[in-house]
């Protein structure tokens, strides 16, 4: 065996800006005042965090190999058979996301639109009917996050690999039939840093602190209360 490159660079890049929004977010919206610049900031966050949803969604399609959508492992069988080798202790390898970081994906990509589009709708009249839902959501993906590190730290004890490095440098471990990605998409990533950049810098542009209003595409929506 030795490593084979598995996640291509945008792919990581989505990965890790992905998982400091929503801390950066989280932590804000539970230790912040309402009226605080930073409360305001965790929304502006929130909706980068829903922008980069629709990009994974394009890309979970149109991306390399293990990156797209139809890689992940998600019928209930392949789950059952991946915790039932953790307890037995049968090993076995996925060349892309295994069972469990299928799902725990493709569950913290809806909550994370679930949480962008609450948020829009708050800041457009409904906090109150939507406040409860929107901290339940957040609460829920923090509890996805927990699951899915403990699976990593599970994984790299079973199977005594560097799987917890794979967002890092796109590496896995695997057996000598698995071929590599052809490329890491490095035009693709260099136009995600940009978008991510411009629609952030749109929403630095169109909000006002002063008034805790951000203006996004014709709308006014309320970001403090």
């Amino acid at each position: 065996m030795r490593a084979k490159m598995i996640y291509d660079l945008p792919t990581r890049i989505f990965h890790w800006t992905f998982a400091a929004l929503f801390l950066f977010s989280f932590v804000a919206a539970k230790n912040a005042d309402d009226e605080s610049v930073v409360y305001m900031f965790h929304m502006l966050a929130g909706f980068v965090l829903g922008f980069l949803v629709m990009w994974r969604i394009f890309w979970g399609i149109f991306g390399s190999e293990h990156a797209r959508f139809a890689d992940f492992r998600v019928h209930p069988k392949d789950l059952f058979r991946y915790f039932l080798g953790i307890v037995t202790g049968k090993k076995r390898k996925w060349s892309g996301h295994n069972p469990a970081s299928s799902w725990s994906t493709i569950i913290m990509l809806v909550l994370a639109l679930g949480l962008a589009v609450s948020g829009y709708l708050m800041g457009s009249g409904y906090k109150e009917e939507l406040e409860d839902l929107h901290e339940l959501m957040a609460n829920t993906f923090l509890v996805v996050v927990v699951m899915h590190i403990a699976g990593i730290v599970v994984h790299s004890w079973q199977h005594r690999d560097s799987v917890g490095l794979s967002m890092l440098d796109g590496k896995k471990d695997l057996e000598d039939n698995i071929v590599s990605i052809p490329d890491q998409k490095k035009a693709a990533a260099a136009i995600l840093v940009v978008l991510i950049l411009a629609f952030g810098t749109y929403l630095i542009l169109n909000f006002n602190a002063d008034s805790g209003t951000l203006l996004l595409f014709g709308r006014s929506l309320t970001l403090a209360d």
